[in-house]
């Protein structure tokens, strides 16, 4: 008997391994493709699918075009960072997507902010124009950190778009950002929100809902259809209503950076085990069709990287009305006119891309 009582002990042992382990590699490594999206298709069939990320249903596009899965990926943990789970090259993304606690600051900071970019030195500038828009690159030095900002001045919304990696809506389906931007035809393109390492929280790209889960407070920035910007909470209002009102783009990260004008984040606005600098992406308008991306370099001797205070404030010293922070760390990296123009910092010290699940882009 106690023979028999030892296999049976072994047996529930190796299954229970077997079962972790089949449990982790879904979750950080098995990439689940829900739709595959004709990015260049004006004539898309819309259905129905069920999410199997958050066993949602919502509405997808499906193209007629295959896509090839690449499953290389690594699950290293970068500790520096907070509790968002990047599936791919650093398994934490750097910023707080969970932070709902957004409040204005104290408006006595007022002249740093008025003065942080008379404080910035140019390193270098470079401009494109063409197909109804204008941008102009410029690399700052600023509170020792490379922060690259590409203005944009559009004559249509239209410039303002979104893709997928491998053109796939999925779990742990990634490319580099220069990767999906190359097969868009992008000039200027930013990393999202990683939207594939998250579980919930609004997914709604090009005027197309593919998550309805929401993610409790969270903050997502609305991009609608007339170009304009607008920071909601997941708790107020649904995925569905938003696309009726006319969302174009919701990115689910965060937190907004600055609202109607005014910085919305504390000094010490943190979550997690974040680093107060790192790299840093965001995105903000100015003006009816007038637009930033702003990404800072970091961790690195050349480039300490940024706060979320300090990105705000640099944002709000480029007149930004509205400003939002997307997916940092190793994930920021700006790429313009067909090549990577910043340091990206894959698992904070290597200088290469990390793979991540979209972009916003300008082509």
């Amino acid at each position: 008997m106690k023979k028999h009582g030892k296999i049976w002990t072994l047996v529930y042992v190796a299954a229970l391994t077997a079962f972790t382990a089949y449990t982790a590699l879904n979750t950080f490594m098995i990439p689940t493709v829900y739709a595959v999206v004709d990015n260049e298709s004006s004539t898309s069939v819309d259905t129905t699918t069920t999410n199997a990320a958050d066993d949602s249903t919502v509405q997808v596009t499906t193209a007629d075009t295959g896509t090839t899965t690449d499953t290389t990926t690594d699950t290293t943990t970068d500790t520096t960072d907070s509790s968002t789970t990047d599936t791919t090259t650093d398994s934490t993304a750097t910023d707080d997507t969970s932070s709902s606690s957004t409040t204005t600051t104290d408006t006595s900071s007022a002249e740093a902010v008025t003065s942080s970019l008379s404080d910035a030195t140019v390193v270098s500038e470079d401009t494109y124009s063409g197909d109804g828009v204008e941008i102009t690159v410029t690399t700052y030095e600023w509170n020792n950190t490379q922060i690259y900002v590409a203005d944009i001045i559009a004559s249509s919304a239209d410039c303002l778009k979104t893709a997928f990696a491998q053109s796939s809506y999925g779990k742990n389906v990634t490319a580099t950002t220069s990767d999906i931007a190359s097969s868009v035809d992008a000039v200027l393109a930013i990393n999202g929100d990683y939207y594939g390492a998250q579980e919930s929280g609004y997914v709604i790209r090009n005027g197309v809902l593919y998550r309805d889960t929401s993610s409790g407070d969270q903050e997502d920035l609305v991009i609608y259809s007339d170009g304009s910007f607008s920071i909601i909470n997941e708790s107020d209002v649904t995925a569905e209503e938003l696309l009726a009102d006319g969302a174009e783009q919701v990115l689910s990260f965060g937190p907004g950076l600055i609202e109607d004008g005014e910085i919305s984040v504390t000094q010490n606005e943190e979550v997690g085990k974040a680093m107060s600098s790192n790299p840093r992406t965001a995105i903000g308008i100015v003006d009816d069709l007038h637009y930033v991306m702003v990404v800072a370099d970091g961790r690195t001797s050349a480039s300490e990287g940024l706060s979320l205070y300090e990105l705000a404030e640099f944002m709000d010293s480029l007149g930004v009305q509205t400003a939002y922070n997307l997916d940092g760390g190793g994930s920021s990296t700006m790429y313009f006119k067909g090549e990577v123009i910043n340091n990206p910092t894959t698992n904070g010290n290597t200088i290469s891309e990390r793979k991540v699940s979209d972009i916003v882009y300008v082509g």
